[in-house]
């Protein structure tokens, strides 16, 4: 079965973020075609990018590098739960992104996008130059979520059926995607 990593990008102390999560893994569970493992980049704490070598080299000096690499090495799929800050994707995406190289190779990955009136799409667009050039493959297949704190009530994220039919949807698409690359990841 293959893994699928759901990291939740917001650092921020008053972030909707793990609201978020919850619920998208809550659908990919009942989904059921991945085995699920729920990643926060605030509980992985990178500090700014500061390993020495180039990472495609994977000759990491420090410690906190190689605790990342281990985690997204074992992941086939991932999906991004990330709000969108000043038109572009938060810091810590990006610093968790450009960490790594070629763990995140021939991997597909969605996204679960949520902000204002957008739904943090731009967030989206941004980020899919940078996994591009990692070698990941970006689904175009999205759930984005506009004015997103409307929709929590009590701690409780509940975005309604169209956001729940999108859950599935790019679910399937990121099997497909892991299954047909899983040969690329071999070799």
């Amino acid at each position: 079965m293959s893994t699928l990593q759901i990291i939740t990008c917001s650092t921020r102390p008053s972030r909707v973020g793990p609201h978020v999560a919850k619920w998208f893994s809550e659908k990919a569970e009942a989904h059921g075609k991945f085995e699920l493992e729920s990643i926060d980049l605030a509980e992985v704490n990178l500090p700014l990018f500061d390993e020495p070598e180039m990472p495609r080299l994977r000759k990491y000096q420090n410690e906190h590098t190689k605790r990342w690499s281990a985690i997204v090495d074992r992941a086939d799929a991932y999906v991004f739960v990330t709000p969108e800050y000043d038109f572009g994707a938060p810091p810590s995406l990006t610093n968790a992104l450009i960490y790594l190289s070629r763990e995140w190779e021939c991997k597909p990955v969605g996204y679960v996008s949520y902000g204002g009136v957008s739904g943090g799409l731009r967030s989206v667009q941004m980020s899919k130059l940078t996994v591009t050039a990692l070698k990941m493959m970006p689904l175009p297949e999205t759930v984005s979520i506009p004015f997103v704190a409307k929709s929590i009530k009590d701690g409780v994220f509940d975005p309604g059926d169209v956001h729940n039919r999108g859950v599935t949807a790019m679910l399937d698409e990121l099997f497909r995607w892991a299954e047909a690359l899983k040969p690329l990841r071999a070799g």
